[in-house]
């Protein structure tokens, strides 16, 4: 019986080995990377999650906001798509297997808003600004041949009269009559109006073609004499001809045409030596895709222009980046295909050069690709980044500040200390509390250079003990005239409120005081009186109890006084 035991104890052991050795043990997955970790909320963005013990179906999501459209690629990569109109915020990226085995990573995704372009400002002077309101010509359809009027309404819309106004008109495909092309319309005062009509011929090389155009040249000058010049493009149907001519075929037109619909930056504002990530909205406007797109920063080109590939690839090597550089990657981004209608985001790496100045720059980029026919395509697109230098102070005590008592006034040595390496002007300064009062409690700043310092004293008279904080807040205007704060924290700690002896009688130990209760002396006795006068006879202490404080007084009123046994005379 034993031996059977024995034998029935290891089948059951060896039976839970091989149950534990056939069971698959799956790992919690591991994210270690999230590409790109920052998106924009204005299109959809595809990121790629790479990590270990991904299972098929695992689901990517974003903790307090919902599941991703996932994609499984192995157990080492998993992609999900970011839908557009997410909240600006970091998130935590959540990947979930079908076992219900997660793990997160904080902080994984970053989602920004879009950086709206900047708004001109209105301009600080007075000018004339010529303008056409309208046109319009007198046929339906010019036709070759054709003899027709263009109807123009020109307009000031300045602030200021424009003066000797000429509009010169040319085309190659319209001959201006009667007038040799040059209209004079003299003085049109601010908001007001001209109307003007310029007869034309048009000759045979419109067949074909749809609309031709025609530019108008307008000088004019103000009252100072200074010269402006405005140009514009009319646009006039035509079609059709009095002579006849073989009738071509209409084809269509199939292109691919790259846009950037909007962009911004992670660095709001950019200032000199900052690193940044520069994020793009990239859509197909085109009715084709475009194959094997390329981006180029700062501006390039692959092939010639007959379209014909060049060797050595793509160049972007002959770029500007006086002013922005790439970073941790080169300014060249294979993006793949886009079909027509399709976008997508993009970022490049940049850092803002340390000599940059203040102000606003152009940046080319260019995107080279392959079109429907096999050609080498190159658009080339232009955005502008605004490049700050704001002032970089310190703001401090410049000595340790005497002890503050509460209800007390109390000296506040403030110091303003300049840290950037350029000049900084900067406005009214203003200090606020809310256990306490200051006075003054505002005065200007003016001009600090590099390394230099403005000091203010000022009087705090704090409320009540204990810590207590000041707001410090200057103001001044930034490099494009928008008005800017600093705003800085100072601490300081308030002790309880310290009293006079002199004045509260209860803290004089002279008084019976010394900081206790306050005991007031009773009155003096007739008897106590005549005792003082014997033991001034005797050439004994005869002090008032008023003045003076014994260990032990003198019997109270009612109590039996000690008498010598001699009856007061000296033994």
């Amino acid at each position: 019986m034993k031996f059977q035991s024995k034998y029935f104890v290891s089948i059951l052991l060896a039976a839970a080995f091989l149950a534990s050795w056939a069971t698959p043990v799956y790992a919690d997955p591991i994210i270690s990377s999230i590409d790109p970790n920052l998106v924009f909320n204005d299109a959809p963005t595809t990121v790629t999650i790479t990590g270990s013990g991904f299972e098929s179906g695992a689901v990517v999501s974003l903790k307090n906001y919902g599941d991703l459209t996932t994609s499984f690629d192995g157990p080492n990569q998993l992609r999900a798509v970011v839908r557009p109109g997410l909240p600006a915020g970091s998130y935590t990226v959540v990947v979930t297997n079908p076992d219900a085995t997660t793990f997160e990573y904080p902080n994984g995704l970053t989602v920004a808003d879009t950086s709206p372009l900047p708004t001109p400002t209105s301009a600080p002077f007075d000018r004339p600004q010529m303008v056409i309101g309208s046109y319009e010509v007198n046929v339906q359809r010019v036709r070759s041949g054709d003899d027709f009027k263009l109807n123009i309404d020109f307009g000031n819309a300045g602030t200021v009269a424009a003066y000797n106004v000429q509009a010169v008109f040319t085309s190659a495909d319209l001959i201006a009559t009667k007038t040799g092309g040059v209209i004079f319309l003299g003085t049109i005062r601010a908001g007001d109006h001209n109307d003007a009509t310029q007869p034309f011929i048009a000759l045979d090389s419109i067949y074909g073609k749809s609309v031709v155009t025609t530019d108008v040249t307008l000088t004019y000058y103000d009252s100072a004499g200074t010269e402006y010049t405005d140009k514009f493009t009319l646009s006039i149907p035509v079609g059709g001809s009095n002579v006849p001519y073989p009738t071509a075929t209409p084809t269509g037109v199939n292109t691919a045409q790259l846009v950037i619909t909007s962009y911004g930056s992670t660095v709001d504002p950019l200032q000199p030596g900052e690193q940044f990530q520069l994020g793009l909205t990239v859509q197909n406007m085109g009715n084709t895709s475009a194959k094997n797109v390329t981006m180029i920063v700062g501006g390039g080109s692959s092939g010639d222009s007959s379209g014909t590939p060049q060797p050595g690839g793509v160049s972007g090597s002959g770029g500007e980046f006086t002013n922005f550089a790439p970073v941790n990657s080169s300014n060249i981004q294979s993006l793949g295909d886009l079909p027509a209608g399709g976008q997508l985001q993009v970022f490049q790496s940049l850092i803002v050069n340390v000599s940059t100045n203040p102000g606003a720059y152009p940046m080319k980029i260019s995107f080279s690709y392959i079109n429907n026919k096999g050609e080498v395509v190159n658009d080339d697109q232009v955005i502008t980044l605004l490049v700050y230098s704001l002032p970089n102070v310190d703001v401090s005590f410049y000595r340790p500040p005497d002890p503050f008592f509460a209800g007390q006034p109390g000296a506040l040595p403030i110091q303003i200390v300049s840290l950037g390496k350029r000049a900084s002007v900067l406005g009214n300064m203003k200090i606020e509390t809310t256990n306490g009062m200051v006075d003054p409690a505002t005065t200007l700043v003016g001009s600090l250079d590099p390394g230099g310092y403005f000091t203010f004293d000022t009087t705090l008279i704090p409320d009540v003990a204990g810590p207590m904080e000041l707001t410090v807040t200057i103001e001044y205007t930034d490099d494009f005239n928008q008005p800017r704060t600093i705003t800085r924290k100072l601490q300081v700690t308030v002790e309880e409120a310290f009293v006079d002896p002199a004045l509260d009688p209860s803290l004089d130990p002279s008084l019976g005081g010394g900081g206790g209760e306050f005991i007031p002396v009773e009155e003096e006795t007739l008897l106590q009186k005549i005792w003082r006068g014997i033991l001034g006879l005797l050439g004994l202490d005869s002090a008032s109890p008023a003045n003076s404080f014994p260990t032990e007084g003198p019997a109270l009123e009612g109590e039996p006084l000690p008498m010598p046994a001699n009856g007061g005379k000296g033994g």
